[in-house]
């Protein structure tokens, strides 16, 4: 049984278990809950301190069909390394102070056969961009397979190629990790942040470039099917690091968005 243990607890996040669960309750009490089902969340990847309220509100809205989802495809980008395409780890478990959450490998073999994705556990060591997001699914789901995906250079078709691949039924959610716009001034941030915002909520995977968000990669794919399905994405809320717990001087902007699929009964 090979594990992937916690590479970023105690400096992005808590890393004692009853603090890191106090700590994520608290921000899941102050977010409010749509009446929505989605399929796919976007949620930022910084220090809880910083990110952790934004996350918070894409994470609350899955409290009503925590019994519901049973895999968790995530993708988000890579920081580390330098690589082209998708890379999936060895591991049979990431590890978090909250326990283990088991990868589901028939998913993943299944990606490795098409040639989708590429083993790569470099990719995957010390990245924070997954690992910051499994407390949040710990606790706001009930048992869960992982499919965890570092995103490299990769275009939208072939991110997009991935998603349909594994996007299944109801009981798949999709997560995309992505922090938004990095060390600008407050009020220019927000502005960059707002045109990111708006082209999520068209669908416009071309309107989304380098200074725009960290996670573009996974993001734009993501954006491509999203809009081949006819989705409808919803900002749940769109802060920085000056709104939360920084200075304005030089912010990263952080944002929360819900997609849901055409309601075909």
């Amino acid at each position: 049984m090979m594990i992937r243990p916690a590479a970023v607890a105690g400096m992005f996040y808590p890393e004692a278990a009853d603090v890191l669960q106090q700590t994520i309750n608290t921000f899941l009490h102050d977010s409010t809950v749509k009446d929505s089902h989605p399929k796919v969340i976007i949620a930022p990847h910084a220090g809880y301190i910083y990110s952790g309220p934004v996350a918070a509100s894409a994470y609350a809205q899955l409290q009503p069909i925590h019994n519901c989802i049973k895999k968790v495809v995530l993708l988000g980008p890579a920081h580390r390394i330098a690589f082209y395409g998708l890379a999936i780890s060895t591991a049979d478990y990431f590890q978090t102070p909250l326990g283990k959450v088991p990868l589901d490998r028939e998913t993943i073999d299944g990606l490795l056969a098409q040639g989708s994705v590429v083993q790569l556990d470099a990719a995957h060591h010390d990245e924070h961009s997954l690992e910051v997001h499994l407390p949040f699914l710990q606790t706001v789901l009930d048992e869960f397979m992982l499919v965890p995906l570092v995103v490299g250079k990769a275009s939208p078709e072939d991110v997009s190629d991935v998603l349909d691949a594994v996007w299944d039924g109801p009981e798949t959610l999709i997560v995309i990790s992505s922090d938004l716009s990095h060390y600008h001034d407050y009020e220019t941030a927000r502005k960059l942040d707002n045109h990111t915002a708006h082209a999520i909520e068209t669908l416009d995977y071309q309107d989304i470039h380098s200074d725009d968000a960290c996670g573009r990669y996974p993001l734009n794919g993501l954006l491509k099917t999203a809009k081949k399905r006819g989705m409808q994405a919803t900002t749940l809320d769109l802060r920085n690091s000056g709104d939360t717990a920084g200075s304005r001087d030089q912010v990263v902007g952080y944002g929360a968005w819900i997609l849901t699929e055409p309601d075909t009964t």
